[in-house]
């Protein structure tokens, strides 16, 4: 472990970030730490510190893949890592390429984030939170098309032509599961935005959208789900076992009907 992010809050959630690079890991550190303010941080070269963290309560662990095939042996035995110090806690990747085949592959091996040097670090920032919040988020969509065509779980057509912000997508490890249908890009993003709590008039200005619009998209979005409400939405999406956002679905509850 590094020492340079250090946990300071008793009780709170963690990530854990691990990359060899050392600008790359203290840079994605102190940036998170200042916009989750309320969040541990532990850094760490390999993971084969992970142990260290034992005892915390670790919701995310972010990897470097640094330059490695996603499938490579290392990158597996990474993963394997992660999965046996914390089987709760979501996983994402650092990716210094965009390749849409390795997203997939990302995708299928059960990583709920895929992030890649080339992403506005506003983009990156709303795929964190995402992912925090119970979804699935990657650059490309047509990489979780490719995924949810081939697992069967609905979403897509092999060679269907489709235009931009209509690919369908899957958000979230539970959709995923259960095969609901695949979103829309723009349903992923009225999605992302409500699983962060936003209210439909700030949706719709953060989206460019009028109010009607994402009235449409929720409507959508619900059907595809099975639900009758907003808060349903969020519920279904988290996944069960993290008390972290029972906070937030109490908050979402609370005036936010549609």
């Amino acid at each position: 472990m590094s020492g340079d992010a250090e946990d300071r809050k008793d009780g709170a959630q963690t990530i854990v970030v691990v990359a060899d690079h050392t600008l790359i890991r203290t840079s994605v550190v102190r940036f998170l730490k200042y916009e989750l303010a309320d969040w541990n941080f532990v850094d760490m070269v390999s993971t084969d510190g992970l142990s260290d963290a034992r005892g915390k309560d670790v919701c995310l662990v972010a990897l470097s893949v640094a330059g490695r095939d996603v499938r490579s042996s290392s990158v597996c035995d990474d993963l394997e890592t992660v999965g046996r110090e914390f089987p709760k806690a979501a996983v994402a990747l650092l990716s210094d390429t965009d390749d849409l085949l390795a997203e997939s592959w990302a995708l299928e091996m059960g990583v709920r984030g895929y992030f890649t040097n080339s992403l506005p670090i506003e983009v990156a920032l709303a795929g964190v939170r995402l992912v925090l919040a119970g979804g699935v988020f990657c650059p490309h969509p047509l990489a979780t098309l490719k995924y949810s065509t081939e697992s069967g779980s609905g979403g897509g057509t092999p060679g269907r032509d489709v235009s931009p912000g209509d690919e369908p997508i899957e958000v979230g490890g539970a959709a995923r599961r259960e095969g609901v249908a695949g979103f829309t890009r723009r349903e992923a993003d009225v999605l992302a935005e409500l699983q962060l709590g936003h209210s439909n008039k700030v949706i719709a200005e953060k989206l460019n959208m009028s109010g009607n619009t994402v009235k449409m998209h929720l409507q959508h979005i619900m059907r595809k789900l099975h639900v009758q409400n907003r808060t349903e939405v969020v519920v279904l999406l988290a996944p069960k076992e993290a008390a972290w956002r029972k906070g937030a679905v109490a908050e979402l509850s609370n005036g936010l009907a549609l």
